[in-house]
């Protein structure tokens, strides 16, 4: 009895570990707003998924994107127009950064 409690055990673990070899390893998007206070929210959008980060300090990160081409959207602050890039690239296990955006009026 105790033999097949073992074998059960060392069964789940291999499940389990199979699982996680199949999850894709996402990438990242990140950036910069200038100036740092002129965006409030950015969106990633790829097909049908739509990602969602909030501009802090300047800053913003996407972690959990999956690879493929996206449209970022910066949602800008009066006196300041959104700002849209297109053809994001991003592959799994990397870090897209797209530097410092700036902002026009």
């Amino acid at each position: 009895m105790e033999r097949i409690k073992v074998s059960l055990l060392a069964f789940a673990a291999v499940i389990a570990t199979g699982a996680f070899a199949f999850r894709g390893v996402q990438g990242t998007i990140t950036g910069k707003v200038r100036p740092f206070d002129g965006a409030t929210d950015v969106w990633a959008i790829q097909g049908s998924d739509t990602l969602k980060t909030v501009v802090t300090d300047g800053a913003f990160t996407f972690e959990d994107a999956r690879a493929g081409i996206y449209t970022v959207i910066i949602d800008a602050k009066e006196p300041f127009k959104d700002a849209t890039l297109r053809d994001v690239r991003v592959e799994d296990g990397q870090a897209t950064d797209l530097g410092e955006i700036s902002l026009q009026q």
